[in-house]
């Protein structure tokens, strides 16, 4: 069973740049895929990107691609999301969730992931 937590939100201008890091407990991290999602009031929760185990698999959501990059790193059990000229639009709760099936093509339905953390918000100003 993994914990996850997220940090690295916060406010931001229009324009701006915010990383996201999501922690994993446990030893079975590299197993699994892990995804980021978003969710903005009144709204349903949201993918925005995934990762495979050995980050072959990257997958986005189209209003994000060349603006966000995912990444992780197995040997810290974290995965990060770089965010890239945010624009209001991204103004939502960020969540890191793990799949425990560790899919090589990245789910984008929230009920196929495991482990959630607890969200980071990220608000953008303009």
């Amino acid at each position: 069973q993994a914990q996850l937590v997220e940090s690295g939100g916060g406010l931001v201008q229009v324009g701006g740049s915010l990383r996201l890091s999501c922690a994993a407990s446990g030893r079975t991290f590299s197993r699994y895929s892990m995804g980021w999602f978003r969710q903005a009031p009144g709204k349903e929760r949201e993918f925005v990107a995934g990762i495979s185990r050995s980050a072959i698999s990257i997958y986005y959501l189209d209003s994000v691609k060349g603006r966000f990059t995912i990444s992780r790193d197995n040997a810290k059990n974290a995965v990060y999301l770089q965010m890239n000229s945010l624009k209001p639009e991204d103004t939502a709760v960020y969540y890191c969730a793990a799949d425990g099936r560790g899919r090589l093509v990245i789910s984008t339905t929230p009920g196929e992931y495991d482990y959630w953390g607890q969200g980071t918000q990220v608000t953008v100003s303009s």
